[in-house]
C-alpha cells in the first residue's frame, strides 16, 4: 500500500493480531482502529502515525502493511 500523509486509513484486524507488535503489549485493540478513520500525520521507514479524531485517544504507530484506505 503506498500512503502519504493525510492519507485517510483505518487498521486492518488480521495483520494487527498476532503481529510483533501484539505480543509487545496488550493484544485487545480497541476497535477505532478498525471501526474509525485515522489520519497519517507521519511516516518513518515501515511506520505510519495515525491520529484517529473522533475519539480522544493517542496517536499510534503501525506497520504500513497494518494499514488500508477507509472506504
Amino acid at each position: 500500500m503506498s500512503v502519504k500523509k493525510g492519507d485517510i486509513v483505518r487498521a486492518v484486524r488480521e495483520k494487527l493480531e498476532n503481529s510483533l507488535e501484539a505480543q509487545a503489549s496488550d493484544p485487545r485493540f480497541p476497535a477505532y482502529l478498525f471501526d474509525s478513520q485515522g489520519e497519517i500525520v507521519d511516516i518513518k521507514g515501515d511506520y505510519a502515525l495515525v491520529k484517529f479524531g473522533k475519539v480522544p485517544t493517542p496517536n499510534i504507530w503501525l506497520k504500513l502493511e497494518q494499514l488500508e484506505e477507509f472506504k
